[in-house]
């Protein structure tokens, strides 16, 4: 449906004005006079085409815009202004088109009577479960500013996690595909000379050289199905990665790596805690909290971990003791909590674990860095190095090949 905006006054005499999304210009003027306002201009926005629209949905809204968002929102409602108004002056100044349109929806529905929680939660792919129930709490509580804060807040530091691993794993995937692309062009166009230039000898060519000509001959001739394995095998992999059992397997199989595994368990946990901290903070019950940070968690095995913990708490457990029994949390972990629990500042021992185990992050992250560098060097230089010698191996033995002919 498109959108209008309209220009009037209240009973009172008051200017008012706005933007909804109506079916007719008629439809707008019947909206406004049921709420008893005298409307004076009604006007079609123009927007992009249908065509357009689709793909502002389709890109996702990026952290830093909502980022922004939160903080902005958050200065407006302190500063008194009604909800209509923030949302459409933050819809209309917003540079991200995915979060304009969203923006937009949501203010047609609080305009019509809806929570602004429960308008949120209608765009789970901005808004996701952790968002709406924290402004939820901030509604019921009549601190929504502060939430909003909280929000932002809590937003630049998970991306701020995010960033850091990764860049962690950019480094070494980039130098592996770039050493990957330069074996595969060595051996499909730069064999094919060499194996041309010995075709003459008459002799047997030393092993490494024959694997090395065997392996081009038939990467030049199945190449398009190589290809074409690799990309059904990917596809068949993100298929059974977003079944439940898939899922659990390979997130199971990452905390397990010996290189990676740790900074992918220090990261779910600094996100476990973190976002247990806000929620706590903020006034969402425990159960309740529980549910959010296993659906927001990012990994399956802590996901049920938490849900399996959540259980436990609902028939009476502590938090500490069933989050100990499930062989994920480190110890000094299930300690904190339990430290948490017994003082009455479970919220504030979350955040202290998550301030923590993100300083472990970043030393990780460095940590990494440092070793992968030379053993990326050190691959490189077997893989490439053995392929060099592999092809001028026969120049070498030349004498004897030439006798032995």
């Amino acid at each position: 449906m498109p959108f209008y905006t309209y220009e009037g006054r209240d009973s009172n005499g008051g200017p008012v004005s706005g933007t909804v999304e109506a079916r007719s210009r008629a439809a707008v003027i019947a909206m406004m006079r049921s709420r008893g306002f005298i409307i004076t201009s009604v006007k079609q926005r123009k927007e992009r085409g249908d065509l357009g629209s689709l793909l502002a949905f389709r890109k996702r809204v990026k952290i830093k815009d909502l980022t922004i968002f939160s903080r902005q929102f958050a200065t407006m409602v302190n500063a008194g202004l009604p909800l209509l108004q923030s949302l459409d002056i933050l819809s209309n100044q917003t540079e991200s088109e995915a979060l304009r349109a969203t923006l937009r929806k949501v203010r047609t529905d609080v305009e019509v009577g809806l929570p602004l929680s429960q308008a949120l939660s209608k765009h789970p792919a901005v808004f996701n479960r952790l968002y709406s129930d924290l402004v939820r709490a901030g509604e019921t509580g009549g601190a929504l500013d502060v939430i909003l804060l909280r929000l932002a807040a809590y937003l630049e530091k998970m991306e701020a996690l995010r960033r850091k691993v990764k860049g962690a794993m950019a480094y070494p995937t980039t130098v592996l595909i770039i050493a990957l692309l330069i074996t595969v062009g060595l051996i499909t166009f730069g064999i094919p000379v060499f194996a041309k230039l010995y075709e003459g000898f008459g002799a047997q060519l030393p092993g490494p050289t024959r694997f090395l000509m065997f392996l081009s001959a038939v990467m030049q001739r199945y190449m398009l199905v190589i290809i074409a394995l690799v990309v059904v095998m990917i596809i068949l992999l993100k298929r059974w990665r977003s079944t439940e059992s898939g899922a659990m397997k390979v997130d199971a199989f990452l905390l397990d790596l010996p290189v990676f595994g740790p900074l992918i368990r220090k990261t779910a946990i600094a996100r476990f805690t973190r976002t247990f901290g806000i929620l706590l903070s903020s006034g969402v019950p425990v159960l309740e909290a529980m549910e959010v940070v296993a659906q927001t968690a990012g990994n399956k095995v802590i996901e049920r971990a938490t849900m399996k913990a959540r259980v436990s708490i609902k028939e009476g457990a502590t938090i500490s003791a069933p989050l100990e029994r499930m062989d994920v949390f480190p110890p000094m972990v299930t300690q904190m909590i339990a430290v948490g629990e017994e003082t009455g500042e479970l919220s504030d021992m979350l955040v202290k674990v998550a301030d923590f185990y993100e300083d472990e992050v970043d030393a990780a992250v460095d940590g990494l860095t440092a070793m992968i560098e030379p053993l990326l060097m050190v691959f490189l230089g077997v893989v490439i190095g053995f392929i060099v010698i592999a092809m001028y191996l026969p120049l070498f033995n030349l004498p004897q090949m030439i006798s032995g002919q």
